[in-house]
């Protein structure tokens, strides 16, 4: 006996039945809900050409930077104060112009970004490595090393911060190596909060517990299991860290408390640059500047593509 047969004559079944088997069959026929929608592209993969690309760029400022040293230092005075060109029609080329005494400004500039990258480098560095230690010292040193490790964070973070970058690299002689000593004594304090967060929300895991509750020491635990878990957090944090460091060796050496005139500095050649504005010769700080820019804004988004690609959910969107 057919379904209809059994349960009567169509228009004698109730109206919910009929339409309980219409939402049935409709049902059958479409596609389940919980498939997941279909993703296009491939974000890890733009992220991990984004970070290539930005560090190709960077490496080649490095390299051009210390290729083209010597002629940064080259002075030909029948040749000052040219303004940029491309050596059409039998001129020189200077891309960048030259300064007053003769000296290329392209080379000048990118021996300048290179100095500036390699301070930025050694003091993002030297920064991280005191803001770990001192995370990890408020997160596992009990409540009297935390509230030490905090009141020094705020302490340093309650001082404006190109005031004790002044101050701290006066103290050690400017030069190259009180800017760097500066920029890494200075820069530590919102890494250290971030970090000790994350140890602090690590040292709740029951694997951790469980290791603790063992007897393994707090030294094992830390190299074992909490470096390796912040390591992400680390290395964004320090890559970020670049762009503040090269703003502020340029700021103290252009304020004259940095790096030595001698040196070939973004921060010597602005402020050397201040001095010839007002007679026209513009390019000899809109082209340094201009390429400062570039720089920072490329070690900025070195900082976020990492920032993404440490973070899964970002990553998936």
């Amino acid at each position: 006996m057919s379904r209809d047969a059994a349960n009567g004559p169509t228009w004698l079944q109730p109206a919910d039945v009929l339409d309980h088997q219409s939402s049935a069959g409709h049902a059958a026929a479409e596609p389940p809900l919980h498939e997941p929608p279909v993703r296009h592209g491939n974000n890890r993969r733009r992220a991990l050409a984004g970070i290539a690309a930005a560090l190709v760029v960077l490496a080649a400022v490095v390299v051009a930077g210390h290729a083209v040293a010597p002629a940064a230092t080259a002075t030909d005075f029948s040749a000052k104060s040219l303004a940029p060109s491309l050596g059409l029609g039998g001129a020189p080329a200077h891309p960048f112009g030259t300064d007053w005494m003769g000296r290329d400004m392209l080379a000048r500039t990118l021996a300048g970004l290179s100095t500036s990258v390699f301070v930025g480098l050694l003091a993002a560095v030297c920064s991280s490595v005191i803001a770990l230690v001192l995370g990890a010292v408020a997160a596992l040193g009990g409540r009297a090393a935390d509230a030490v490790v905090s009141w020094f964070i705020d302490l340093v973070m309650g001082i404006p911060h190109i005031v004790l970058l002044i101050l701290v690299s006066y103290a050690l002689g400017r030069g190259f190596w009180g800017v760097t000593v500066a920029v890494a004594l200075t820069h530590w304090p919102s890494l250290a909060r971030v970090l000790r967060a994350e140890i602090l929300q690590l040292r709740r895991r029951p694997y951790l517990e469980l290791s603790r509750a063992l007897g393994v020491s707090r030294v094992r635990v830390a190299f074992d299991h909490m470096l390796p878990a912040v390591l992400p957090q680390l290395l964004v944090g320090l890559v970020l860290m670049f762009p503040h460091a090269i703003l502020h060796e340029a700021s103290i050496t252009f304020l004259g408390f940095g790096l030595s005139p001698d040196e070939p500095a973004i921060g010597v050649i602005l402020s050397e640059a201040m001095r010839y504005l007002s007679a026209g010769s513009w390019w000899l700080a809109v082209f340094p500047g201009l390429a400062l820019l570039l720089v920072v804004l490329a070690f900025d988004r070195l900082g976020a593509l990492l920032r993404r690609l440490v973070d899964a959910r970002s990553v998936q969107e």
